[in-house]
């Protein structure tokens, strides 16, 4: 019998954000067609462990971070030879395109894009992401396939790469059996339960992209005519100024932040609204999942996600970047009116994992494969891999 053909997913680490979870759901979608599938991480850190699926070989290259895994990535395509390698991230990107090279074994190589690069490197702090676009100029076109996770980051990328390589848009997966499995969890969370007041929503990683500054202005504005709180999911650098700035605005008892969660869906299904402050948006999956569960949604219209994803604003309402009082307003109209928008399922059918495993098969070459039952599926097993 035939070996089925193996994927390995390349991202950094399973940390809780959004590459990891969007790998995952590929992982997911590529089981059930009968793949084999390898998920690798540069790093070692494991928050998000526990949501690789049963079946999935964890392969830890344990590098201290993404760009020195590059050594320990060759000794695995050589030994493993994956019929395709997909790869998340900038950082793990280039790698992927040296490791390939160096390996010089017979595999397509996918490299996905899931940011605005011009617009995160513009004023960027650091030295090495500002470097960036010539990277991306540099070594991207090395790769077999190039996949944009929306419209406006195919559109930017293009800029950088130029007429000569054609970028594949393709969304993420976020909507399938798992993800209203998910979605079917009680909120078990009391931090949440004791306060009845109503709840402006935040999911996403403590970081200035995210301007979450410009959402604790809007909020401060918004209890002038509403006892509403905030509630942050998520961690990152920002968050000591944040919690400065929360004591500075008088807010602080209407503000909680309550960390990484495992697994937003609850919350948002008794929120009142999601708010989505962000100066940049490739493709927020955030957003996919509060237009999936009916949570009202006001996002800023920023680049450029939440433009494509709410359908130029038929689907939640849209707001300038940095603007407090705008956000604000928008706020406070959703939670007088506590009513959401009828979210149409063609709207949804974007994001759905079955059509995105079935791009992504036909982008490699196995559009084929024929749909499995995951009855033979072990256990997940972990490899790691160390110098």
């Amino acid at each position: 019998m035939d070996k089925p053909h193996r994927v390995a997913l390349f991202h950094p680490s399973l940390t809780c954000g959004g590459i990891p979870q969007v790998f995952i759901n590929l992982a997911r979608g590529f089981l059930e067609h009968g793949l084999a599938v390898d998920m690798i991480q540069a790093t070692p850190e494991g928050g998000f462990r526990d949501a690789v699926p049963d079946g999935v070989r964890l392969v830890d290259l344990s590098a201290g971070r993404a760009l020195t895994s590059l050594a320990p990535l060759v000794r695995y395509l050589r030994r493993e030879r994956p019929h395709v390698m997909i790869s998340g991230a900038v950082q793990t990107n280039i790698v992927a395109a040296w490791a390939r090279r160096l390996a010089a074994v017979p595999m397509r190589l996918v490299l996905t894009e899931h940011n605005i690069v011009s617009v995160i490197t513009a004023n960027a702090r650091m030295l090495r992401t500002r470097m960036t676009p010539f990277l991306i100029r540099r070594f991207y076109p090395w790769a077999d396939e190039i996949v944009a996770v929306s419209h406006g980051a195919a559109q930017d990328l293009a800029s950088i790469l130029g007429p000569a390589k054609r970028i594949h848009v393709i969304y993420n997966p976020v909507v399938g059996a798992e993800f209203w499995r998910r979605a079917a969890e009680p909120l078990i969370d009391p931090r949440f339960d004791a306060d009845p007041r109503p709840v402006i929503l935040a999911v996403g990683r403590l970081h200035y992209h995210k301007d979450y500054p410009t959402l604790l202005r809007a909020l401060a504005l918004v209890r002038n005519g509403m006892d509403a709180r905030a509630v942050f999911l998520g961690e990152g650098e920002e968050r000591d100024r944040l919690l400065t700035l929360a004591r500075e605005l008088n807010i602080e008892s209407a503000v909680s932040f309550l960390g990484n969660v495992s697994n937003p869906l609850p919350y948002m299904k008794r929120a009142a609204v999601l708010a989505v402050s962000s100066v940049v948006e490739a493709l927020s999956t955030v957003l996919i999942e509060a237009l999936a569960v009916g949570l009202p949604i006001v996002a800023t219209d920023c680049p450029t996600g939440p433009h494509e994803i709410l359908c130029d604003g038929a689907f939640g309402s849209l707001v300038p970047v940095r603007d407090s009082q705008r956000l604000a307003e928008a706020l406070s109209r959703v939670l007088q009116s506590q009513r959401g928008t009828a979210v149409p399922e063609e709207a949804l059918a974007r994001f759905r994992q079955d059509r995105v495993i079935g791009e992504y098969l036909q982008l490699m070459g196995l559009s084929r494969v024929h749909k499995s039952a995951r009855t033979d599926l072990g256990h997940s097993e972990t490899l790691t891999t160390v110098d």
